[in-house]
């Protein structure tokens, strides 16, 4: 049985990208800094407690990892603040960078020459803010549009060997990811993603002929909305 890790898997993006590959038959090792067994009810899913913002743990995870033979990895974890830029507090800035960019960026340093070996899958799922910009968004525009750099130089830089490399990039995408912030997506269906469309998104990336990459996965929503929050 093929294994995958998949972070921030306790919710949203995650949660549906590894609950779609226990389906598909992988093993899945979910990480998040609030996952439990009880996250995902498959005896194939295994949980990884890890705060991702801390460097400490972040090097465990990475010990723990290089000694598991790994087929798929996908960075899925990952959060926002939208304010300007001047009142960001100096630690949002270093949490952000780190668990958004670093840590995908050290994960991958781990487990790379096992995905090769593997002739396996590196998956980053990024944001629609790594190809625009957008007011109230340098930071964490700032590390999406990194870790998109970071997964197209791997694919050039891999290309000799088995590996598949993918950025995808959702719009707006209805998850537990606004519940702290000021504004939220549409009700409407059609004026938003849903997280089994990136899940969708992963499965078509996976069961592809492996001849052929797909090194850019950009899913919009048909229509397009925001609804502000009343504070």
């Amino acid at each position: 049985m093929r294994k995958a890790v998949v972070t921030g898997a306790s919710s949203g993006i995650g949660n549906a990208i590894a609950q779609r590959l226990l389906q598909l038959g992988y093993s899945v090792i979910g990480v998040s800094r609030n996952i439990s067994p009880s996250s995902i009810q498959n005896e194939n899913f295994h949980a990884i407690k890890t705060d991702l913002s801390s460097q400490k743990e972040l090097q465990s995870l990475c010990d723990k990892l290089k000694k598991e033979k790994i087929f798929l990895l996908i960075h899925s974890a990952g959060f926002g603040v939208f304010q300007p830029h001047e009142e960001l507090s100096p630690q949002t800035i270093i949490d952000m960078t780190y668990v958004n960019l670093t840590a995908p960026m050290l994960l991958t340093n781990a487990l790379l020459r096992e995905l090769k070996e593997q002739n396996g899958y590196l998956i980053n799922i990024n944001s629609i803010e790594a190809l625009r910009s957008s007011k109230f968004s340098g930071v964490y525009s700032a590390t999406k549009t990194g870790l998109k750099a970071f997964g197209d130089a791997l694919f050039e830089e891999t290309r000799k060997s088995g590996l598949s490399i993918t950025n995808i990039n959702p719009d707006m995408t209805e998850s537990s990811f606004y519940d702290s912030l000021q504004f939220s997506t549409s009700q409407k269906e059609d004026e938003k993603l849903f997280a089994s469309d990136i899940a969708d998104a992963v499965e078509h990336i996976l069961t592809m002929r492996k001849g052929a990459v797909v090194s850019e996965y950009t899913v919009r929503s048909l229509k397009f909305a925001i609804v502000k929050k009343k504070l």
